[in-house]
């Protein structure tokens, strides 16, 4: 059995991890970490897990944390690990780390986009981006994985295989993204009120939202270059989901036609057809959040636009799973040898 810790637990993504990790038949929590709830019990933070979960939660001290697992989680705001990680640490224990702090491989962009001192960038380029899908290889080996982001996931995988192939031109890529409240966390905000998020859809972090970096980044090395692209987020009134539709100009070919559907088809296949969390839907159904929900599935699909020259791209997918904490699962499972989809084989909920 593999031991693990979670710091963070009482989180939305802490519990998401918890919830997954109960039905992993090769796992055992030994650590519930919290610093608001230091000493109460897991269950009369998190009531769904009454009778399920007998043990209190403990603090967020992760030297003495590395010495009892054999992996942690952290699901922490961004800043966190980065203040605290040492070689020492690392050398004892595998971290994934569900924050941004090892995402970005320049400090200075960390710096600028997240606004805080990175402590501990000596460990930023060893440190493996964990989109399993495209970085099984490098994950399997690692010390620490960063978590990819829930935004970031769904973006890059929705345009990962075009541009990659180069069938669009990535400069032109303006991503529309909608995502459901709990991706903002458990914490008390007033944006994110009952009566403040309830029949209401808003844009925020209009051309400065902290995932615009990653997503650059990440597309930037499948495409060869660096890229720049416009990522709008939106927050709207429901639970759980990130839908995120993307535009771009379509690379006309040799003969100066545009790839037919047939071509780009085949180009999300050679990607994704052996990818047991990503479906590829059929012609012209169109991604819904309620089609993934609590499973660690994510959907695309994408249309072509004959009268712009431009292709829509859509992808769906449970931000607290494949966005969060189903992906970190994901990650573990490579790390340790395990099948990777085990504790994972969720059936998407509906309605």
């Amino acid at each position: 059995m593999v031991k693990v810790g979670i710091i963070g637990a009482t989180g939305y993504a802490g519990n998401e991890l918890v919830r997954l990790l109960m039905g992993h038949k090769d796992v055992e929590i030994m650590w519930y970490g919290s610093r608001n709830y230091i000493d109460k019990k897991y269950a009369e933070v998190y009531q769904n897990m009454f009778e399920i979960v007998e043990d209190t939660c403990l603090d967020d001290n992760m030297e003495e944390l590395a010495s009892k697992v054999d992996v942690i989680f952290t699901a922490t705001p961004q800043g966190f690990l980065a203040g605290v990680l040492t070689e020492e640490i690392l050398s004892r224990v595998k971290i994934i780390d569900l924050s941004a702090d090892f995402r970005i491989k320049d400090v200075k962009t960390y710096e600028k986009w997240y606004k805080i001192e990175h402590k501990s960038p000596q460990f930023i380029e060893e440190a493996v981006y964990g989109l399993c899908e495209i970085n099984r290889d490098k994950v399997k080996g690692a010390r620490l994985i960063a978590n990819p982001g829930c935004y970031t996931t769904c973006s890059i995988l929705t345009a990962y295989p075009l541009v990659k192939e180069g069938l669009i031109n990535p400069d032109t890529l303006i991503i529309d993204a909608k995502s459901g409240t709990s991706g903002a966390g458990r914490g008390a905000k007033l944006p994110n009120l009952f009566c403040e998020v309830n029949e209401n859809m808003k844009a925020y972090g209009v051309t400065n939202h902290r995932h615009t970096p990653e997503i650059e980044e990440q597309l930037g090395y499948a495409a060869g270059k660096e890229i720049m692209v416009n990522f709008t987020p939106h927050l709207v009134p429901m639970n759980r989901g990130i839908l995120a539709t993307e535009y771009a100009t379509l690379n006309k070919k040799a003969d100066g036609t545009l790839p037919t559907y047939e071509e780009v088809k085949a180009v999300y296949d050679k990607y994704y057809k052996n990818e047991k969390f990503v479906r590829v839907l059929e012609k012209d159904i169109c991604p819904e959040t309620k089609w993934v929900e609590g499973s660690n599935y994510v959907d695309v699909n994408f249309k072509i636009d004959e009268r712009t020259g431009r292709i829509v791209m859509m992808g769906a997918l449970d931000n607290l799973v494949k966005g969060a904490a189903g992906q970190a699962v994901q990650n573990m499972n490579l790390l340790f040898g395990f099948d990777e989809a085990e504790g994972l084989n969720l059936v998407p909920m509906f309605p």
